[in-house]
């Protein structure tokens, strides 16, 4: 079964499918922020949607970063480092774009694993 998470005509915020929970690219609502709170923002959406498949952070076993300006690479760094579970850091990359609109600083898409004993 396939569930889509909030879709839309071009994407859906997630999608989860065999115990696994896709999530879209994730951006800050209030672009006014610097990176910090852009990453703030950005993660809390984050933990919204793995919330609604039934699991949290913990379960995050890939996250792809994207940065405008790698120079932020730190700023970035202590939000998530802050956020993620003790012993629980998914692999993950980070790298310089240019995301969808020069007022987003960051944006995160992550992949996380649903527990077999949590599946129909």
């Amino acid at each position: 079964m396939i569930t889509r998470v909030d879709p839309g005509p071009r994407m859906s915020r997630a999608v989860v499918h065999n115990g696994t929970v896709y999530t879209s690219g994730q951006v800050a609502d209030d672009t006014s922020a610097g990176v910090t709170g852009q990453t703030q923002q950005v993660l809390a959406k984050i933990d919204a949607i793995l919330a609604r498949a039934g699991i949290d952070k913990s379960h995050v076993v890939l996250a792809s970063v994207w940065l405008a300006d790698i120079a932020s690479y730190d700023a970035m760094n202590a939000v998530w480092d802050a956020w993620i579970a003790p012993r629980c850091a998914p692999a993950r990359a980070t790298v310089e774009a240019r995301l969808a609109g020069a007022e987003y600083l960051v944006e995160i898409a992550v992949v996380a694993a649903i527990p077999t004993e949590m599946l129909v």
